[in-house]
């Protein structure tokens, strides 16, 4: 029969794929560290670094059971440092009569595969990732003649299949199928925070391993020690350390905001996720079967919103982006031309929401969904930022950033860069939010209630300043006209202001 050489992309750690249920000494699984995957954007060096511990970690598990594996490290002389080059190196080496592939979650991806197939002497099979609860093609063909692309729609469509939360196939657990209005409460400090009991990854030999490949990387990792899940087994801990400590208030804290705190009450299993770790089916059950063993413990509106968060919006947002491919990554609906400010590279600016959200960002290659959205992307946004810039950045930033999610979450749901496809509104707003949300207003060199002046805070010109110069493209859109009401009814002197203060800002982004 020969060898058949079967890829592992470095997000495709999911122990429990059909591939491993037999041991086939014909078999070579091959998994690879790349110059290709590590460059094509600026990555933190925690995002690179447990990509590397991750894939090693797992061929280790391959190995342990008995599977063949070729491990292509970073600094091996025989790396081409290029997917399809390697593929073919080794297909050459072990002299293999057949090529085998999981379907890769990255557009960019899986055209190399599909041009790489093209260009073998062998046969190539495609295989399923046996990890989302969606195909590919599932939001298309539900939504390809419709008006409006809804995530409420999809996400009960998905409720009602997999039968989650449900009291009967038509019936949602307490006759609503969504909660999301009781889960938007800002922190005061009533309940106590989890204390988080994340696994200590000392990463030195990996870390050696980046600076002698000469990678370029950005972002802290103090001691060369991460504290995200790196294996199935820690990964599995830190799902049960989330239900018993950080999901009774994770709903109804999941869009607050603290100084001094990044993680609040979240998962922080994006990551294990991401790389399928995690199956989505085991984490949504291990939140309802906590809610169904406690109710008064795990309420139904907060399990309900964690729930969403993935049977709905992580299955929805891969829906988008394998629709609008390659199209989606070139939108610029407002056709924004400016580069990001320097400091979001550094967090040193005098706006201490964007300061804390950064420096969160740079020191834990994480920040969650409000942070990204209503922070960093509020600014980016209102700033006319590029969305090539703002894409860039995020999923360089963000350990859990692979294309398929972090895409359509920047260019479509925080930079409205598709023109409204995935989102319904442009999601920006003034510092009242902001305030509204955190404590971050309270310790700012700006003043939340000034819209002009030195101490003014820039998010209050530059919202308006927004509306204004997108007048054409907004104003009829019936979920933001009150937006064009009260521009309207403006003073004409004090709006001129505004205006003009907010011009002065752009010219000089960097120095805010």
């Amino acid at each position: 029969m020969g060898i058949s050489l079967r890829l592992i992309l470095g997000d495709q750690l999911n122990q429990s794929h059909s591939w491993y249920k037999e041991v086939n000494p014909d078999v070579v699984y091959v998994l690879m560290e790349m110059k290709q995957e590590t460059d094509y954007v600026l990555h933190h060096q925690q995002k690179i670094a447990c990509f590397f511990e991750a894939m090693r970690r797992f061929a280790s598990h391959l190995k342990s059971h008995g599977h063949r594996v070729h491990y292509v490290h970073i600094n091996d002389e025989e790396n081409q440092q290029k997917l399809s080059t390697n593929i073919a190196w080794l297909i050459n080496f072990y002299s293999a009569s057949k090529f085998e592939y999981q379907l890769p979650d990255e557009y960019r991806l899986d055209e190399e595969l599909k041009a790489l197939e093209k260009s073998l002497d062998v046969p190539v099979y495609a295989v399923d990732t046996e990890h989302f609860l969606s195909s590919r093609k599932d939001l298309e063909e539900q939504f390809a003649n419709k008006k409006q692309v809804l995530m409420e729609s999809f996400y009960r469509g998905m409720r009602k299949r997999y039968g989650i939360l449900m009291d009967a196939p038509d019936k949602p657990k307490g006759g609503k199928w969504n909660y999301d209005a009781e889960n938007r409460k800002p922190y005061k400090g009533k309940e106590a925070l989890p204390a988080h009991n994340q696994p200590r990854n000392k990463l030195s030999q990996v870390k050696e391993d980046m600076v002698k490949a000469d990678l370029n990387y950005f972002g802290e990792m103090p001691e060369d020690t991460a504290f995200w899940p790196l294996d199935r087994e820690q990964a599995l801990q830190v799902l049960q350390d989330f239900i018993q400590h950080g999901l009774p208030y994770f709903g109804t804290y999941q869009d607050a905001m603290k100084t001094g705190n990044d993680f609040l009450f979240h998962s922080r299993l994006s990551f294990a996720l991401n790389v399928k770790l995690l199956h989505p089916m085991e984490v949504i059950k291990a939140a309802e079967e906590a809610h169904q063993r406690s109710p008064a413990v795990y309420s139904l509106a907060g399990t309900e919103g964690f729930i969403r968060q993935i049977l709905g919006w992580r299955e929805f947002v891969r829906g988008i982006y394998w629709w609008k491919m390659p199209e989606y990554g070139e939108s610029n609906f407002f056709g924004q031309t400016r580069e990001l400010p320097t400091w979001y590279w550094t967090g040193e600016t005098k706006m201490h929401c964007l300061k804390e959200c950064i420096k969160g960002s740079l020191n834990n290659a994480y920040a969650h969904h409000i942070q990204r959205l209503m922070v960093t992307g509020n600014f980016a946004l209102l700033a006319g930022i590029h969305p090539t810039a703002v894409d860039a950045w995020y999923l360089g930033i963000y350990i859990d950033a692979i294309e398929w999610v972090e895409m359509p979450n920047t260019r479509g749901m925080s930079q409205f860069a598709d023109g409204g496809f995935l989102g319904t509104k442009p999601y920006v707003s003034t510092a009242n939010y902001i305030d509204k949300m955190s404590d971050y207003c309270g310790h700012c060199h700006y003043d939340k209630k000034l819209k002009t002046g030195a101490k003014a805070c820039p998010f209050n010109s530059l919202y308006w300043h927004f509306y204004e110069r997108n007048r054409a493209l907004l104003e009829k859109n019936p979920r933001i006209g009150m937006m064009y009401q009260l521009l309207n009814k403006m003073d004409t002197n004090e709006k001129q202001k505004i205006l003009s203060h907010a011009e002065g800002l752009l010219q000089n982004l960097d120095k805010l």
